[in-house]
């Protein structure tokens, strides 16, 4: 399956689906401007794969130099559709040419509403709900935060072990990772709590056990009577890609509804066909009473979302919602055209058929090297474990260089993991599977050179 997408740079017929190095990485050009980067923005700010891209579409990136990328990591999982995506880069278009910006606290517009409708429409549960948008995956954390305090009246909440949440300062205090996200940055939010999440490769424990162990911590330490909500990401992203056991979800969420908690599932990174389904929480059949979402909703434009039970997201009161930009009407705009584009173009059963050509091939690069430790996942977000055989203790040295390899050898490839031993993989769903085969023979070829 080859897809390849209008080239909307260059106006020329496509973007050739191939990876292609034809400069040293970084090459010259990408030098350059590596120089300037550093002369201009702040050290703090890193970057991965020192290119910089020129044109991107399909399941390629092209930097600068010309040297063309397998691209499996869509910008931390935003480009679902593709990068440049015909009907986004249309709607984009069409909307600038209306207007820009209202400020949809200052004068409403349909877009807005038309997205609203459709997360209503998209997220689980059929239940009365409402929409809040805003710009990024940290604000639409922070703000379902400050909705469910409000609902409840309670001010506590738990997030879990491995948890990434955000950058900003609440979010930071729910990221459970110090470096490089929170070393240095506090004091940081109160009244948040950390309880052990399920992680069935590390801990051995079924679903429902691990959920005993977690809410006995939750009594024990923090009481439901203080708890306001418990946020939780259905599959944890930066923090390793980790599955929780089958019924571990299930057990909380329940526990969360008898005791008068909200439960907000953070599907910031798992939203929008993903894993396989529209959103994570619907493989174990868990419906949240909120539900963040950002990343893909948009085909790379910034926009976010809260989504949950009309009766919390309307407890706060008029007013205490919002902010300048959140529902850009851009945004907003390339949003509809990238939920059309999931549900017309089948992107869903597409996730689900890279997971069936990813997994068996790394399932047999795990059978041959002992230094996979595991090999997990969903849909079209899949990651393995490297550790050192003898001790199953995490190796993240190898994981360097395994994605060093990679870069240099024409595949964009992303770490993650609280001990930065996990390669993870977040391919476009427009990738032919003949890339995500020869992107996997490159981690192949890593392996038995490191």
């Amino acid at each position: 399956m080859t897809i390849v997408e209008p080239d909307h740079k260059t106006g020329g017929p496509s973007l050739p689906q191939e990876r292609r190095i034809v400069t040293e990485i970084p090459g010259p050009r990408s030098r350059e401007l590596l120089a300037r980067k550093t002369a201009a923005v702040p050290q703090g700010i890193g970057i991965s794969l020192p290119v910089f891209t020129d044109v991107a579409g399909g399941g390629v990136l092209v930097d600068v130099d010309g040297n063309s990328f397998i691209d499996l990591g869509t910008g931390i999982a935003v480009t679902g559709v593709g990068n440049a995506a015909p009907a986004v880069v249309d709607a984009v278009q069409e909307q600038v040419g209306r207007f820009t910006h209202t400020c949809f606290m200052v004068t409403g517009y349909d877009l807005y509403v038309d997205v609203a409708e459709a997360l209503n429409r998209l997220t689980p549960g059929d239940h009365d709900k409402r929409t809040a948008l805003f710009n990024t995956g940290a604000e639409a954390v922070e703000n379902a935060v400050k909705i469910a305090r409000s609902y409840t009246g309670k001010q506590a909440v738990v997030a879990f072990d491995h948890a990434y949440h955000g950058r900003t300062n609440l979010t930071m205090a729910l990221t459970a990772k110090s470096m490089p996200y929170k070393s240095g940055f506090g004091p940081f939010a109160p009244e948040i709590y950390r309880a052990p999440l399920s992680y069935p490769y590390r801990d051995g424990l079924d679903g429902p056990t691990a959920a005993k162990k977690a809410i006995s911590v939750i009594e024990k330490q923090i009481g439901a009577a203080n708890l306001a909500a418990i946020i939780i990401e259905p599959i944890q992203g930066e923090g390793g890609f980790i599955v929780p056991a089958p019924g571990y979800l299930k057990a909380l969420s329940e526990w969360a509804s008898a005791n008068d908690v909200v439960f907000i599932a953070d599907e910031v990174q798992t939203g929008f066909a993903r894993t396989g389904a529209m959103f994570a929480c619907e493989h174990e059949g868990v419906v949240p009473d909120l539900i963040t979402t950002a990343k893909g909703i948009a085909g790379g434009m910034p926009l976010a979302a809260v989504t949950g039970r009309a009766e919390i997201m309307d407890a706060p009161h008029v007013g205490g919602l919002g902010g300048t930009y959140g529902g850009n009407p851009v945004a907003c705009a390339a949003a509809l055209a990238a939920i059309a584009t999931y549900e017309s173009d089948g992107l869903v059963e597409r996730a689900r058929g890279i997971e069936a050509v990813m997994l068996p091939i790394l399932r047999e690069i795990q059978q041959a090297d002992p230094r996979v430790g595991d090999v997990r996942g969903r849909g079209a977000m899949i990651a393995i474990e490297l550790v050192d055989p003898v001790t199953g203790e995490p190796d993240a040295a190898l994981t360097s260089k395994v994605a060093s390899f990679g870069h240099q050898h024409g595949v964009i490839l992303l770490t993650c993991g609280t001990y930065g031993n996990i390669i993870r993989f977040l391919p476009p769903l427009a990738i032919g599977d003949d890339l995500l085969r020869e992107g996997l023979d490159i981690v192949r070829q890593a392996l038995e050179a490191s």
